[in-house]
C-alpha cells in the first residue's frame, strides 16, 4: 500500500465510527499562522514509525469541507518551506488532492526520518516531538534517548539494567529458579548452563570477563525490580478502595517482582480482591471477572507499556462498581479495533518472551479470549479508553440489562459482532438475545439494540437491501 492509499485508510479510520485524531493522522481546518507548532506536528510525524498524514479540509468535529487552489497552494509552500529549513532534517514531505465523500481534501505526508530524533532547529536536540493519543507532544528526555538508541537498533529490552557482574551476582539478581519452574524444567546443577540459558534468552550476556543484565532480564526475572535502578518505577501497582472512588482507600501493594515471577501472584491477588460470591445452594462460588479477561489484560499493559514515560506505574484499582487497569502510553491501534487488527507492540521482544513464558496467549487471540469470557459472565461490555500518555481498560461487575446505559448496550453489541466477524459469522436477533440472556419474547429489546448500534454505525446489515428486520444479519462497520 503507498502512503496515498494508507492515508484515505487513516482519514476513514480516524472518521468512523466515532470521529477521533489517529496517531498516524492530524485533522487540519486551515493553515496554522505558528510555524513552530507547525514544524512540531512535523518533528511528531517524521519520528513516528511510518511517518503520518495532515489531511487539510477536516474540522475539529470530523466534518469535511473542500480546498480550493490557491489555499492548498498555499498551505504546501508554507509546509514546504517550514520541513526544509525549521528541523533538524531537511524534510522531505509529499502531497496530493484526493476527493473523499464528495470533498477535495489535502493530504501531506510525512516520512519517517531513519536519523531520529528530528527535533526544531536552532534548539537542542530535546527540542523534539511524538504523537500519543491524537496529539502532538514534546519528548521527556528519557524519550529522546530511548528513540536514539532504537534509531541505533538497540530496543529498550536490550539496553543495560546492571553491568560489570560475577556469575554469583548475576544468579543472585535473577530468579533463575522460575525461569525453570515456568519451563517446567528441572534446574541444571551447572552455574555454566543456567547462565547459558540466561544468555540465550536474552536475559543477560558476557564480555571481556563480566557480566551485563539486560533490562530484558530484569524486568522479566528480577528478585527486586528495587535492584534496578533503569527500571525505577516499573512496579505494578494494585490500589483497593472501598467504594466507587479513589476516597477511601482500603490497602495498596506495590508489586517488587519481575514480571514472569510475579506474574500468577498478582493474578491471584487482584481475583482475592474483587470478591466473589455464592451463586447457588452447594456454595459454589463464582468470581466477579474472569480470570482469563484479567490475566489478558493485565499482561497486555505490561507488554504495551511505554517505557519512556517516567514516574508512571501500572496500576490496577479495585472499586467497588469496576476494575482499571492503566498503563502508561496510549494504544498503537484504533481502540475500536483491537479485536480484529494484529497486535503491534513497543516492546517487541517483551512481549515474545512473555509468549514462549506461556504468560500471554498466541499473539492477537488474547482480547478475543478475553472478551468471550466476559459475555459467558453476561458482563457489560469492556471499555477501552485512550488518553494523551495513557491507556486504561475498564471491567464492570454483572449488571441487568435494565441498569445499562444505552451506550453500554451498544457497545457489547459491537464487541459481540467482532467477535462473532472473528469467526466469520455475522451476528442477528437471536445472538444479541444469548448475549445479553434475553428470551424469545424479548426479541424487540435486542432488535432495539441493534438499531441503536447501525445507527452509531459500529454495526451495518449484511444485506443493505433487505426490508426484513427480524432475519437480517450484521457485521462490524470495518468488515
Amino acid at each position: 500500500m503507498d502512503w496515498k492509499e494508507r492515508a484515505l485508510a487513516l482519514l476513514k479510520d480516524s472518521l468512523e465510527p466515532v470521529p477521533s485524531e489517529l496517531n498516524e493522522i492530524d485533522w487540519k481546518s486551515g493553515l496554522s499562522d505558528k510555524s513552530d507548532r507547525l514544524a512540531q506536528h512535523i518533528s511528531a510525524f517524521a519520528n513516528h514509525l511510518y511517518g503520518g498524514i495532515l489531511v487539510y479540509g477536516v474540522n475539529d468535529d470530523g466534518s469535511l469541507f473542500s480546498l480550493g487552489k490557491e489555499q492548498i497552494e498555499d498551505i504546501v509552500k508554507k509546509l514546504g518551506n517550514i520541513a526544509h529549513n525549521n528541523l533538524s532534517n531537511h524534510i522531505q514531505i509529499e502531497h496530493t488532492v484526493q476527493e473523499y465523500n464528495g470533498e477535495n481534501l489535502l493530504f501531506i505526508f510525512i516520512p519517517e526520518e531513519q536519523g531520529k530524533p528530528v527535533h526544531l532547529r536552532g534548539k537542542d536536540i530535546y527540542a523534539s516531538y511524538y504523537r500519543s493519543g491524537g496529539q502532538t507532544l514534546k519528548m521527556s528526555a528519557k524519550q529522546v534517548q530511548m528513540l536514539i538508541a532504537k534509531s541505533m537498533g538497540i530496543s529498550f529490552e536490550e539496553n543495560t539494567a546492571l553491568d560489570n557482574l560475577s556469575q554469583e551476582q548475576v544468579l543472585s539478581l535473577l530468579d533463575y529458579q522460575a525461569l525453570y519452574q515456568i519451563l517446567d524444567k528441572s534446574v541444571p546443577k551447572s552455574t555454566d548452563t543456567i547462565l547459558a540459558k540466561l544468555s540465550n534468552m536474552g536475559y543477560c550476556y558476557e564480555k571481556n570477563g563480566s557480566w551485563t543484565i539486560t533490562n530484558l532480564g530484569a524486568i522479566l526475572f528480577a528478585r527486586s525490580l528495587s535492584s534496578f535502578p533503569s527500571l525505577s518505577g516499573r512496579e505494578v501497582v494494585v490500589r483497593k478502595y472501598a467504594g466507587p472512588n479513589n476516597r477511601q482507600l482500603q490497602h495498596e501493594q506495590r508489586g517488587g517482582l519481575g514480571y514472569a515471577v510475579g506474574f500468577e501472584g498478582l493474578i491471584d491477588y487482584i481475583m482475592m480482591n474483587t470478591g466473589n460470591e455464592v451463586i447457588d445452594v452447594s456454595r459454589n462460588i463464582k468470581p466477579t471477572y474472569p480470570r482469563v479477561a484479567i490475566r489478558e489484560f493485565v499482561a497486555n499493559a505490561l507488554i504495551h507499556q511505554d517505557f519512556a514515560i517516567d514516574g508512571s506505574p501500572i496500576t490496577i484499582e479495585i472499586f467497588s462498581n469496576r476494575l482499571v487497569i492503566t498503563n502508561p502510553g496510549a494504544p498503537l491501534n484504533n481502540i475500536n479495533r483491537l479485536l480484529d487488527l494484529p497486535p503491534r507492540s513497543r516492546n517487541e521482544r517483551l512481549a515474545q518472551s512473555m509468549l514462549l513464558l506461556n504468560i500471554c496467549e498466541r499473539r492477537g487471540s488474547g482480547v478475543d479470549r478475553a472478551i468471550e469470557a466476559v459475555e459467558k459472565m453476561f458482563l457489560p461490555p469492556v471499555k477501552f479508553q485512550m488518553l494523551d500518555d495513557y491507556t486504561k481498560v475498564t471491567l464492570f461487575p454483572q449488571k441487568s440489562l435494565s441498569e445499562m446505559t444505552k451506550r453500554e448496550k451498544i457497545m457489547a453489541c459491537y464487541q459481540h459482532a467482532c467477535l462473532m466477524f472473528e469467526d466469520n459469522v455475522a451476528i442477528n436477533n437471536q445472538s444479541i438475545r444469548e448475549r445479553f440472556g434475553l428470551n424469545k419474547n424479548q426479541s424487540y429489546v435486542a432488535s432495539r439494540i441493534l438499531a441503536d448500534a447501525v445507527e452509531d454505525k459500529l454495526i451495518k446489515p449484511v444485506d443493505e437491501e433487505s426490508v426484513s428486520k427480524k432475519f437480517s444479519t450484521y457485521v462490524p462497520f470495518y468488515a
